[in-house]
């Protein structure tokens, strides 16, 4: 990085979308600074950056911030152009791919994952959790159609865009598995994703960013435990 560049990451250990921006700044091997926000009780520094949504992560880049977890990994991506390896492909089609896939899995992954901790009944949580299962066995389609066969990475051989975004959540996904007994990336019904979870999990900037599994599953049955008891008092 070049010296003049000054880059600060507000974030916050759990959040899945702040951990793929971690990744896309170690795949560059990109230096910053890191600062763990408390979310009941968020920075000045963080309430100034991000005005609208008052929510991590945010980089600060030279002093501009920059704000959304898919919008700051292709800035990382195309700012840091010349370090490391391109994290977004250099086909137009190709990256208009997989800007599509990531967007699958905020959407239609993520966003359902954040209703189960939400339900007010088992009912209701398992209907979301059945969404959940429904987009991962269309992910397993993705995964096939970016690495064009070869069952890698989203990227291909290397990591590329896609899996920096679904990277981000791989901790939880082990987390939820241990908690629930099941399998999200099942090998027996998604054999490319289950092998992409443990092949992932395996690079050096994983190992480097990624939560650990059991402060993961700790904190998500705190998330449980408390929604249970909001939802009993309502």
């Amino acid at each position: 990085m070049a010296g003049h560049d000054e880059l600060k990451l507000l974030g916050h250990w759990s959040s899945a979308y702040v951990t793929r921006v971690k990744l896309a700044l170690h795949l560059k091997g990109v230096s910053y600074e890191y600062v763990e926000e408390d979310l009941r009780n968020k920075s000045d520094l963080l309430l100034a950056s991000n005005p609208v949504h008052k929510t991590v992560p945010v980089l600060i880049h030279n002093g501009n911030p920059i704000r959304e977890s898919q919008i700051i990994v292709q800035y990382i991506d195309e700012v840091f152009s010349g370090a490391g390896d391109s994290i977004l492909p250099a086909d137009p089609y190709e990256r208009a791919v997989a800007r599509f896939w990531a967007a699958y899995i905020d959407d239609k992954l993520l966003a359902p994952w954040k209703k189960v901790f939400r339900a007010k009944t088992e009912e209701e949580r398992a209907a979301w959790m059945k969404q959940m299962f429904v987009a991962v066995d269309v992910l397993e389609g993705g995964l096939k159609e970016c690495s064009k066969g070869k069952g890698c990475f989203f990227g291909g051989d290397s990591v590329g865009y896609v899996d920096v975004v679904l990277g981000g959540a791989v901790s939880f996904v082990h987390a939820n598995d241990m908690i629930t007994g099941g399998k999200l990336f099942d090998a027996a019904r998604t054999p490319l994703l289950a092998a992409w979870l443990e092949r992932f999990g395996e690079l050096d900037a994983a190992k480097a960013v990624l939560q650990d599994v059991d402060r993961a599953v700790e904190h998500t049955k705190v998330r449980y435990a408390r929604n249970a008891a909001t939802a009993a008092n309502d």
